[in-house]
């Protein structure tokens, strides 16, 4: 096995613990209907979670590069990165 593949694997691994939570799969369901970006509390709001719950949740999506977060002020947003699930998950998002 190479270096290349190794870290592939990695990364794969990292992207199905990220997603074997059920609470995850519903942020990255509500991220989705959205199409588009959310801010933290809003999503935190839909699935009926803590802040601080959902700050862990989006920190181990963000580390599996199943979303990404940007900050404006106060607030922070959440937005699916496609790139990823396009690459690892293909048709992942139409079967949630």
């Amino acid at each position: 096995m190479t270096i290349e593949q190794k870290n592939e694997d990695q990364i794969k691994i990292q992207i199905f613990k990220a997603l074997a939570d059920e609470s995850r799969l519903e942020i990255i369901r509500v991220i989705r209907d959205k199409k588009g970006e959310l801010s933290c509390g809003e999503v935190g709001e839909k699935i009926n979670i803590s802040k601080s719950t959902a700050s862990y949740h989006f920190k181990t999506l963000r580390d599996a590069g199943l979303i990404s977060t940007r900050k404006e002020t106060r607030n922070k947003y959440v937005k699916l990165r496609e790139d990823t699930f396009g690459k690892y998950l293909p048709g992942f998002l139409d079967l949630l």
